[in-house]
């Protein structure tokens, strides 16, 4: 029985295949110098790329594992349509490395693996902790918009987030870590009218938000306004990558329901205040260490590596 639920982990969680560190050094050196460089320079002209192309990495991997499922454009039944990856950006970006790569080492560098070397470039022009990326991937010869029916969403009760994330192989401490990467980027009040404006019966909000807050909310989110309004999801440093989104979830600052969730679980309530205090970090654990770890962790789900999938010629389609 242990080793049919180990064979399980192998193949629907974390993947046991062969990434390697520099796995492009001798194939094409320039390659991670090439994705630094072009989304450096994208990073220019749209303050908020850091927080698009990391959150284009987490929902590649959460669907069909990390293998660039979500770049293929392939119609109406195409991955990246499906509601789970609503706002979803970032496709151009990567289809522009991909130019730069082809035209440098054809054949060589697939998409999936410059989906995970952007975000983790996107992560240092946030000031965020630099790592270094296990390489190897291979892209999927599967997109489909039905494979995403089981994404995280902003509605999600803590325990459904918990097995979410177990279903990859993650547990509830990379479901803080790498929720902890709201630190950057924005959310639409579309994904905010439920809590502010019908959480519980009469329409009443959710009640977890710091009475401070509130009115902020509502200000940027009035009811029946303007959906595609945005705000912060980092009510105070929404372009610097650091733990204050998790002092947020813990003052009832959170802006999003699924990070004020956080707090309200035993276990994910632990591992938030673990990184706060004034002794952390010279007597805990480093967040951002511990987030690379996760990010890493993450982007280790299902790949493929050797002979399965291909090296697609352009990320938006198949070979």
């Amino acid at each position: 029985m242990r080793l049919a639920l180990s064979l399980v982990t192998v193949f629907f969680g974390i993947s046991l295949a062969n990434l390697e560190v520099g796995f492009y050094s001798n194939t094409c050196p320039q390659a991670e110098s090439i994705v630094k460089r072009v989304v450096s320079g994208a990073a220019l002209s749209d303050p908020n790329l850091p927080a698009i192309l990391l959150r284009l990495h987490f929902h590649d991997c959460f669907v069909e594992g990390c293998d660039g499922s979500i770049l293929v454009n392939n119609g109406a039944i195409s991955e990246k349509n499906a509601f789970g990856h609503e706002g979803v950006r970032g496709f151009e970006i990567v289809e522009a490395v991909k130019a730069e790569l082809e035209a440098a080492c054809p054949g060589v560098v697939s998409c999936s693996d410059i989906v995970a070397l952007a975000a983790r470039d996107a992560i240092s022009l946030a000031n965020g902790p630099a790592y270094e990326v296990p390489t190897g991937r291979r892209d999927g010869r599967v997109s489909n918009m039905s494979l995403a029916k089981d994404m995280p969403e902003v509605s999600d009760s803590i325990e459904i987030l918990k097995a979410k994330f177990m279903q990859k192989g993650l547990n509830a401490k990379d479901l803080v870590l790498l929720s902890a990467a709201h630190t950057i980027g924005t959310t639409a009040c579309f994904f905010m009218s439920k809590r502010l404006y019908d959480f519980l019966p009469g329409g009443q909000p959710d009640p977890t938000i710091n009475p401070t807050f509130l009115p902020e909310l509502t200000t940027q989110c009035p009811q029946n306004g303007d959906i595609n309004v945005r705000l912060p999801i980092d009510r105070f440093s929404e372009r610097l990558f650091d733990k204050q989104i998790l002092q947020n979830i813990k003052d009832g600052f959170a802006v999003l329901q699924t990070d004020a969730g956080l707090y309200e679980d035993v276990t994910t309530r632990q591992v938030v205040d673990s990184y706060l205090g004034m002794l952390n970090p010279f007597f805990g654990p480093t967040f951002e260490s511990d987030f690379v770890k996760a990010i890493v962790k993450m982007g280790k789900i299902g790949v493929k590596t050797g002979f399965k999938g291909e090296i697609r010629r352009v990320c938006s389609a198949f070979n």
